[in-house]
């Protein structure tokens, strides 16, 4: 016997294909729609609607994008000499969130991740390239994740560009704002050390 009739099953089923959502997770957020108002519920399909039709990405950068290019790659207030490279989207709403940088963009939508079958190839590096040899870039900054993934796309990308006489930097890595040294794993703080700057 089910415990929960077919439509609210197809729904828990269909909300733990999300990432970061198991089934207690989906059961509360099926049990939370099912609960609203038949507005509220319409709103949250109209939205997901809405999304899926509307939203695609930036032809300059890769990003999202509700139109042919995303508000960044609009804005002309931004400095055109920078251009900071991250895996997805993601990481670039990271970015803008913590504030400070006012460059461009460019979202390759991945990282080299050989299992997973991920090579160069299947990201936006050719892109990248052809950005860069037609800007007039004063620095390129690889902002990928200190993962293994991210460290090897990374180091990829940079022998990529260092041939065309770029400044190439990568973002520093190591501890966070209020940490304490004693938690800190041994790479951690020798790469702090490695991106340590002058005061």
């Amino acid at each position: 016997m089910r415990a929960y009739p077919r439509p609210l099953a197809r729904l828990i089923e269909e909300l733990e294909k999300l990432p970061g959502i198991g089934p207690k997770s989906a059961q509360r957020l099926a049990l939370h729609v099912l609960r609203a108002s038949a507005e509220e519920a319409a709103a949250l399909g109209e939205a997901i609607r809405e999304v899926k039709e509307k939203v695609g990405t930036c032809r300059v950068c890769f990003n999202y994008s509700a139109g042919d290019l995303c508000d960044l790659c609009a804005d002309p207030q931004r400095d055109d000499s920078l251009l900071c490279v991250v895996g997805d989207a993601r990481d670039l709403m990271a970015m803008e969130r913590a504030g400070g940088y006012r460059g461009r963009y460019h979202v390759l939508q991945g990282l080299i991740a050989p299992m997973e079958g991920a090579g160069p190839d299947s990201l936006r590096i050719a892109e990248l390239l052809s950005r860069v040899r037609e800007g007039q870039w004063g620095e390129v900054i690889l902002a990928t994740n200190p993962t293994v993934e991210g460290e090897a796309t990374a180091m990829y990308i940079a022998g990529l560009l260092k041939p065309l006489g770029l400044k190439v930097t990568r973002i520093a890595l190591g501890l966070p704002v209020g940490g304490d040294l004693d938690y800190a794993d041994d790479v951690t703080i020798s790469r702090s050390l490695e991106g340590r700057r002058e005061v």
